[in-house]
């Protein structure tokens, strides 16, 4: 497994230091590597010989690719009709299923199927959930041991609100005082259009996919509720990016050799637009690139 780099840029924005973690360069293209690693193990520990994931495509493939270097089969089911044509989890020797709908629609189909044949459910908010968390709260681990303990803001992309939950769960570990930045697609994530409110989910016909935003869309964020809670108790607060600012925050990050997608780069393109004061050190998390 490739561990993450870390980059300073502080010319971004004036008087900011600006620490960019990595993510991105996993073989699987996604931050969500190490929490299907450690799915996946666990469903193997647990006697299961496959395992089921609904995923957009970044969950998807970081599980095909884990679940075959340890000898696991996997199933991940993608919404017909998004980005992701399941060519990385077939290469893997994973078999791909489509569902009708979108995101929400692809886990309730991988869950039904796990369900049927008694195999191991890998959703995000399945009974492997704590191994997902511990996953993703890996790079917190890292972060700390560069940076020690001062005051810093972490930035990311706002999806299922899974990594926004792991990053706060290990920072509390931790003792160290970070405020988390989620960072979204404008009208398109419950996270976002419910912060700083009690959550409420979007109804499914209103959110809008493109080929910038679709890791960023959920009408269903399957962990919301505690994402907004942890983004309160963080100090933090919920973002919007439009698909230009993604763009272009993916087009800045080129200069410095980094390739994230456009929805990899959303925890900078949230920065770039907050209009308030910035102390501390600003830390970017790059959750994904195209394959």
């Amino acid at each position: 497994m490739l561990t993450s780099t870390l980059t300073v840029v502080d010319d971004l924005r004036p008087g900011v230091r600006i620490l960019i973690k990595d993510e991105s360069l996993y073989s699987s293209g996604s931050h969500k590597e190490p929490a299907a690693y450690a799915v996946a193990a666990q469903a193997r520990a647990d006697g299961h010989d496959r395992v089921f994931v609904g995923s957009c495509g970044s969950y998807g493939r970081a599980m095909a690719k884990a679940a075959a270097e340890i000898g696991l089969k996997c199933t991940v089911v993608l919404p017909a009709g998004w980005g992701d044509s399941g060519e990385f989890a077939l290469s893997t020797g994973a078999e791909i299923c489509f569902a009708e709908g979108g995101y929400e629609d692809a886990v309730d189909e991988a869950r039904r199927l796990a369900e049927e044949t008694g195999c191991a459910d890998g959703n995000v908010d399945g009974p492997y959930k704590n191994a997902v968390l511990a996953g993703h709260g890996r790079v917190i681990d890292a972060l700390h041991a560069e940076l020690g303990s001062s005051p810093a803001t972490v930035w990311v992309p706002i999806g299922n609100g899974t990594t926004i939950v792991a990053l706060h769960r290990r920072l509390q570990a931790l003792g160290w005082p970070v405020a988390v930045q989620g960072v979204g697609s404008p009208g398109n994530n419950p996270i976002l259009t419910s912060w700083p409110g009690p959550y409420q989910v979007l109804p499914s016909d209103a959110v809008i996919t493109t080929e910038h935003n679709e890791p960023l869309v959920n009408w269903h964020a399957l962990h919301g509720p505690d994402a907004l809670a942890a983004l309160a108790e963080s100090g933090g607060a919920a973002h919007a990016a439009t698909d230009d600012e993604l763009v272009a925050a993916q087009a800045l990050l080129a200069r410095y050799g980094l390739r994230p997608s456009p929805a990899g780069a959303a925890g900078l393109a949230g920065l770039l637009q907050h209009t308030g004061s910035l102390t501390g050190t600003q830390i970017v998390i790059l959750t994904g690139r195209s394959l």
